[in-house]
């Protein structure tokens, strides 16, 4: 807005590097915030860090509290340079951060740290920083580019009321990623009571008969996955050839798409490929509920796409059908990460191969009680996949309303009536 005022970021703060640490540091009593907690986060979950041994805290100061923000400041992975967190509340146990990441602390009262922690996770300060580094990327972020940032600075009670606008999207989001995670613990116990405990309905009046795979329930089998689902692998259309990837209208999945959303359900990629590159391709299309599972480097990031789509070579991508239905292949896949990363082979990255997990076994109850599985557990994810949806269009309208507050294009009060009728 016109009337606001402007000022460099370093006039507002006081910045810090991380810990820098070494295995010798081993131990509990220290959480520490790393880079991998960043991730799309918009606030420090202290229930998730690791933790390091007192010993590797250099000086008290290198402690983090409430409202100070975090950003990665290097990284392998150029697209996590510059991304933030809040501390939106004081740690429950002393907690620092890595050397890879700086930590700012407000010093002026004129700043609000919830709409400074909103406004340097919006697009236009992360773009202008990845220019401050030069090309589309910056390498390394360091503490004299964020101190030059120019930013707006608006009457405290204009930040405050801005940031409780978008706050109210975070409440919401939150709400909804607490309906996923009961409603996964609720589908994951049905799994494990029904089919590692045997514990399913009516098991007290099955008969238990020895077969060469152990005990199991009459008319279960233990089968080689390769007899039992169609399997689908992946690949890359040429990056050289334009006509494979201009306008293209097929969903092209890469590992970092599900590492990156990790949920349940994928609507659509990142990138897309034309009919000419599917077919000038090893890429499969599979139709809509098969299930993509993460093959190589990282194994086991698992999620149903809602589209027919296909993938690159980081994938094997499961078929169910009637002997093994889509909730209990997605389970039990979930359930057995650790047996296909015992699996994998490889130098420079760890991969199951499909012949590799062809061979592998998979229990196939009888179809009536994996139908009854079907039928119960089906509707919570159809309640997970909502859940999911919802948290994309909060998210896009949260990250869409400051831009538009800060340009004029939107009044707070404008705004905040949008809230309300969302």
């Amino acid at each position: 807005m016109s009337d606001w005022q402007t000022t460099e970021l370093g006039q507002l703060a006081e910045f810090r590097n991380g810990l820098n640490y070494s295995a010798a540091n081993a131990g509990t009593g220290l959480a520490v915030v790393g880079v991998s907690d960043f991730q799309d986060n918009s606030f420090v979950h202290f229930a998730t860090l690791a933790e390091l041994d007192p010993s590797a805290l250099s000086t008290p100061d290198a402690l983090i509290r409430k409202d100070d923000i975090l950003f990665v400041r290097s990284n392998g992975n150029r697209e996590l340079i510059g991304r933030s967190l809040l501390v939106l509340s004081d740690p429950p146990k002393p907690t620092s951060h890595s050397g890879f990441t700086i930590r700012l602390r407000f010093t002026d009262k004129r700043a609000d740290p919830r709409f400074f922690a909103y406004l340097l996770r919006g697009g236009a300060i992360r773009r202008h920083l990845s220019n401050q580094g030069g090309g589309t990327n910056i390498n390394n972020l360091n503490q004299g580019i964020l101190s030059r940032l120019i930013v707006p600075l608006p009457p405290l009670e204009t930040q405050r009321r801005i940031a409780g606008i978008l706050g109210a999207y975070d409440d919401l989001i939150e709400v909804n990623r607490r309906r996923i995670a009961v409603l996964e613990e609720m589908a994951r116990g049905f799994f494990t009571e029904w089919f590692i405990r045997l514990r399913f309905p009516g098991y007290e009046g099955i008969v238990i008969e020895e077969t060469p795979d152990g005990p199991l329930p009459v008319g279960w089998e233990i089968k080689a996955i390769g007899n039992t689902f169609e399997l689908l692998g992946g690949g890359t259309p040429s990056k050289t050839v334009d006509e494979y990837w201009e306008e293209g209208t097929v969903n092209w999945f890469t590992p970092t798409d599900l590492t990156g959303a990790k949920t349940h359900f994928m609507d659509c990629s990142a990138a897309r490929i034309t009919s000419t590159g599917l077919a000038k391709s090893s890429a499969k299309l599979f139709p809509a509920e098969s299930i993509m599972m993460t093959s190589r480097a990282t194994i086991g990031a698992i999620a149903i796409c809602t589209t027919e789509a296909c993938t690159n070579q980081g994938f094997i991508t499961c078929l169910p059908n009637e002997d093994v239905p889509r909730s209990y292949l997605f389970h039990w896949l979930h359930q057995n990460v650790p047996l296909f990363i015992a699996h994998a082979t490889g130098a420079t990255f760890k991969e199951i191969t499909k012949g590799v997990f062809k061979r592998l076994s998979i229990l196939v109850p009888n179809r009536e009680i994996t139908a009854k599985f079907e039928a119960i557990v089906r509707p919570m994810h159809e309640m997970i996949l909502a859940a999911e949806r919802s948290n994309r269009n909060l998210v896009t309208t949260r990250d869409l309303l400051l831009p538009r507050l800060v340009s004029g294009q939107l009044s707070v009060t404008q705004a905040e009536r949008e809230l309300e009728a969302a």
